[in-house]
């Protein structure tokens, strides 16, 4: 977004990805109200939402067995009151092919930023690894958007900031059914949390579990087994 952006307003930019593609499991695909309105402010939008989406106007829970409305997006003041839910896959490859459209913009796939290039305390821009081999990109600003183990960030010599999460999300995939049920978003049942994504061809599953405890359900899980067929 940053790079469509800048390439909008003119401005020579080259954004390099690390991968071949963008595709990513189990990654964020909720284009929330706020997003969509910025893709209406773009021009973007009737052409974006021609895309294969799904429309939650309303997020309910099933809670302790319970159906229960806890999200209505139909009161925003926004162009869409909804959440649009679209892999990220989808939505980076739509985005970077608007992108290309203006002559100011490069998108280099397989370049990994490995490195830094300094002219003594000046960041002056980075050096990538290519499948062809490693070169250096000068660039006048430099945006490291390269996750939480940042190249950029730690080389800059950039403080991070951690305001801690308290859970972690375990993903997984089930296989769809024609006649499944539809489902709700998300289920809690004694302090548990399961959260369902629909695919289309298959259900995507996230159980959240407290910061840190992974080990703890592994352990949990080989015991239950264990006793299961003991």
């Amino acid at each position: 977004m940053a790079g469509y952006l800048l390439a909008r307003a003119g401005v020579p930019v080259i954004v390099l990805e690390k991968h071949a593609d963008f595709f990513r499991d189990f990654r964020g695909d909720t284009i929330h109200p706020s997003t969509l309105q910025l893709m209406y402010e773009l021009g973007l939008l009737e052409e974006f939402l021609k895309q294969p989406h799904q429309e939650v106007h309303e997020l309910r829970a099933v809670i302790n067995g319970q159906a229960v409305p806890i999200a209505d997006f139909t009161k925003l003041p926004t162009r869409c009151k909804f959440i649009a839910f679209m892999p990220q896959w989808d939505f980076l490859n739509f985005l970077s092919t608007h992108a290309k459209k203006f002559p100011t913009f490069q998108l280099l796939m397989e370049h990994e930023v490995v490195d830094l290039t300094f002219d003594q305390q000046r960041v002056t821009g980075v050096r990538v690894k290519t499948p062809r081999g490693e070169l250096e990109i000068c660039a006048d600003l430099i945006i490291g958007a390269d996750g939480r183990h940042s190249i950029v960030q730690a080389r800059a010599g950039l403080e991070r900031q951690d305001f801690g999460v308290a859970i972690d999300v375990l993903w997984m995939r089930i296989a769809k059914k024609q006649d499944d049920p539809q489902q709700s978003l998300g289920y809690f049942q004694q302090g548990k949390l399961l959260v369902l994504l629909d695919r289309g061809d298959y259900w995507q599953c996230g159980f959240v579990i407290p910061k840190g405890s992974f080990d703890d359900n592994q352990s949990t899980r080989s015991a239950a087994i264990s006793k299961r067929y003991r």
